[in-house]
């Protein structure tokens, strides 16, 4: 049992490099075996997520080579096979759904059981199966585990309409219809950028995509794909919750390697709440800020305020003056981090699946536990914030995530440690 131990009340000052985008690489990873040579990504970040996928990928004899320090990741496809994976390593990640398309593309056919990953509420598949068969897919779901088949004369080009915007259906509609006979047409797509990361990865290998970040995605199948290199995006996620941290404790924190375009309905909010900052090119610096002002937070489809940033940014807003909402259009159920904040003395609760928080709050250290990947993140910044101790367990959820999260926030000042209990 790994648990983070944080003693907190201290300020932050330095800055922190904001490493590739985990919402990104997860679906880069899966997308890299459509190529018939290798394929180098970099900036890749050191999370468990990518050590799942490389273990999946080796089960499906591709060879991979992962240098840590450098970010680099080299997958050769080369010797790929399909084996049927129902269960297993498979099942334990959210992101590995990618590999329905991934393999249904590459193979004509395959097997992958249901994935998980972190527990959020309902997040069906139906849009992904909708457009594989839209496709000429047959789908079936037995026991759990996907069973996927294209007809003899391969998968066809077709027009998909998505019911509802969903990233996971988008990105694996679109590398199951890169190589589909004729064009494919999708629409009401999703239009995050980790989306225009995945289709500018697929383009560099030969693939035909126009369209990535409107609403509506073209594309035109080719027969094969090759290798490349390519770079992954900054992840805006991790910025915005190093933004947040910084905002509530920092005196001077520098945030560098930021796509700001990326987090502008976060740097909205908090410019609303009175956050000091100065915007630069690629980085953003965070100034002492007090006197903050509580908002009210709606998450929405991309360009709206990421529902993956909501969690992190309740600490911050727990500091601010007055009274204030949250209201989660995508995940309602991603409310499990008000019971923990309520144990370390935050006034916030949850009616309806909307969080109503009246502040500013004093935060004492307690013992927490993190439900969720983001949902911990949230509590490495209240604790952060809190007087006292305070030790959270669930951390296998933060480490998915967040690469090296203790030395980075070691390096502005924060005492935080891992501690392995039996």
């Amino acid at each position: 049992m790994k648990k983070l131990v944080i003693e907190g009340n201290k300020p932050l000052n330095g800055e922190i490099t904001i490493s590739g985008a985990k919402n990104s690489t997860v679906a880069l990873i899966p997308a890299a075996i459509l190529a018939d040579s290798p394929v180098v990504l970099e900036g890749i970040p050191n999370i468990q997520d990518v050590h799942s996928l490389i273990g999946i990928l080796r089960d499906f004899n591709v060879a991979v080579s992962f240098e840590e320090d450098e970010g680099i990741i080299t997958i050769d496809p080369t010797n790929m096979i399909s084996i049927p994976m129902p269960n297993g390593k498979i099942t334990s990640l959210r992101a590995s759904y990618y590999f329905m398309g991934a393999i249904l593309s590459k193979f004509g056919k395959g097997v992958i059981g249901l994935p998980g990953g972190c527990f959020l509420g309902p997040r069906p598949i139906d849009q992904h199966i909708k457009g594989f068969e839209a496709l000429g897919a047959t789908v079936r779901n037995e026991m759990g585990a996907i069973y996927l088949t294209s007809p003899e004369e391969g998968l066809q080009g077709g027009r998909i309409y998505l019911d509802v915007v969903s990233i996971g259906a988008t990105i694996n509609i679109i590398l199951a219809a890169v190589k589909a006979k004729g064009k494919t047409v999708i629409e009401n797509v999703a239009k995050e950028p980790e989306i225009i990361d995945v289709c500018t990865l697929l383009n560099n290998m030969g693939a035909k995509i126009r369209g990535a970040g409107t609403d509506i995605i073209r594309i035109e199948g080719v027969e094969t794909l090759h290798g490349c290199r390519h770079t992954v995006i900054p992840d805006r996620i991790e910025a915005g919750t190093y933004l947040a941290a910084a905002a509530a404790m920092g005196e001077r924190v520098l945030v560098k390697n930021v796509i700001v375009e990326h987090i502008e309905s976060l740097i909205a909010k908090m410019e609303e709440m009175g956050v000091d900052m100065e915007i630069g090119e690629d980085s953003i610096l965070v100034k002492k800020s007090d006197n903050l002002k509580m908002v009210h937070i709606k998450t929405l489809p991309y360009p709206g305020f990421a529902t993956d940033l909501q969690q992190p940014l309740t600490p911050l807003l727990l500091k601010a003056s007055g009274d204030g909402t949250i209201i989660d259009t995508i995940y309602p159920k991603r409310v499990n981090h008000i019971p923990e904040l309520r144990r370390m003395g935050a006034n916030a609760k949850v009616e309806s699946d909307m969080i109503f928080m009246q502040g500013p709050n004093k935060l004492t250290g307690a013992e927490v536990t993190a439900s969720d990947l983001r949902a911990g993140a949230c509590l490495v910044i209240a604790g952060l914030m809190a007087e006292g101790t305070t030790t959270i367990s669930g951390v296998e959820y933060i480490l998915r995530g967040y690469d090296h999260i203790v030395e980075k926030l070691t390096a502005l000042g924060a005492d935080i440690r891992m501690i392995e209990e039996d």
